[in-house]
């Protein structure tokens, strides 16, 4: 009850956020609940479990979705004045994954009273059984399987919130590293040389599946092995995001860097981990969209029709909104350096100079990079 006084008298920008998490929560049931249709008019075979399968990064991308809009929330922050009244961080952690739930949930009923409708059996509005063959409106539908389909974004939305943002015990002064109050740059991510490793094995794996050789380990050739090659090689490069924007801040301070490099260098640096996480998945996302445009001119590698483009735009979205996420959860994360800084006289043009280098430096790693891995990744998918 807490949770839903909260939301409604939350800011319109947090509630826009919100619904974001409701209308991809809804894409994704209404995508579950026509693998089901599918299922129910071809029972049997691999078809539909593949297309259930190609519902998990649907799946993904929205719990990463409503991961980043609960950890931007302004009601999940710790504050004195809510301690006072007993909502310390295991409270606030549970009320962001009450709050989530909430959110997806709604998009998760949403998504049937669609479905519903578009099969017949809602009428009163317009489109009734607009698309009778795609929701198999002549069977009938099993509803515990659609409610147990529809709940698992929700489930997975409120566990991952709560995990994530569960408080964290620090250890006893005593047991605290004696250096561990000196200032030092953050240390690098390690998943840099592990992203290099999987994108260098996904195109190596495509390039041979391609020549119709059989992948070894029993990953069997053709199709399925070079697409699996094509997805290893985007997911290094989504591991491989905060070890290069890491790198990033770096580069910013090669030489002898003045103050707005020094700056934004070391914002980088000691964002590697907030930002970079959802710079890779974009740059990933971005590459396989990429690579995608060589595969849709082939009939063979569209088997979902219309579903594989609702997946693939329900993906593109959930991807830059968060992005966008985190970026304002790097700028509510610096509000105290920026606040302070500006107490001591800096200019706002060194601010502004600043975020411009950050974004600039972020932009000539990653699009380079992102173009690189989709045309190699699209040239044995062409062939």
């Amino acid at each position: 009850m807490l949770a839903l006084r909260l939301a409604r008298g939350a800011h319109p920008v947090v509630l826009a956020r919100r619904l974001l998490v409701t209308a991809a929560s809804a894409a994704t049931g209404f995508l579950l609940l026509c693998a089901l249709a599918y299922a129910l008019v071809r029972p049997g075979g691999e078809a539909p479990a593949a297309r259930l399968a190609w519902c998990l990064l649907p799946v993904a991308a929205t719990v990463h979705l409503a991961l980043a809009v609960a950890r931007t929330d302004p009601g999940t922050r710790p504050r004195p004045g809510l301690s006072a009244i007993g909502l310390g961080p295991a409270k606030l952690a549970l009320f962001a994954a009450a709050t989530t739930a909430l959110a997806a949930l709604t998009g998760s009923l949403l998504a049937l009273a669609v479905f519903l409708h578009l099969r017949g059996d809602l009428s009163g509005m317009p489109f009734d059984g607009a698309a009778a063959e795609l929701t198999a409106a002549g069977r009938p539908l099993p509803l515990p399987a659609a409610l147990t389909l529809l709940a698992v974004v929700p489930l997975a939305a409120t566990a991952t919130v709560a995990l994530a943002l569960r408080p964290r015990r620090e250890p006893p002064a005593t047991e605290k590293d004696p250096d561990a109050a000196r200032p030092a740059p953050a240390e690098p991510p390690a998943g840099l040389p592990w992203g290099v490793t999987l994108v260098a094995l996904g195109l190596a794996a495509e390039t041979y599946a391609a020549g119709g050789a059989a992948l070894p380990g029993g990953l069997g050739s053709g199709r399925g092995a070079v697409l699996a090659g094509w997805v290893i090689a985007s997911v290094g490069l989504a591991v491989a995001g905060p070890g290069l924007t890491h790198l990033s801040g770096r580069l910013l301070q090669i030489g002898r860097p003045g103050a707005a490099r020094l700056l934004a260098g070391r914002a980088l640096m000691a964002e590697a981990r907030r930002i970079g996480r959802p710079l890779g998945v974009a740059a990933a996302v971005a590459a396989v969209t990429l690579g995608g445009t060589v595969l849709f001119r082939q009939e063979a590698f569209r088997p979902f029709g219309d579903l594989t483009a609702l997946g693939a735009t329900l993906v593109v979205l959930c991807a830059v909104a968060t992005l966008l996420t985190a970026a304002v959860e790097s700028r509510q994360e610096r509000a105290p350096t920026t606040g302070t800084l500006t107490d001591l006289g800096a200019p706002a043009a060194l601010l502004r100079t600043t975020a411009a280098l950050r974004a600039g430096v972020l932009l000539a790693v990653f699009l380079p990079l992102t173009w690189l891995v989709a045309r190699l990744a699209a040239l044995p998918l062409g062939s």
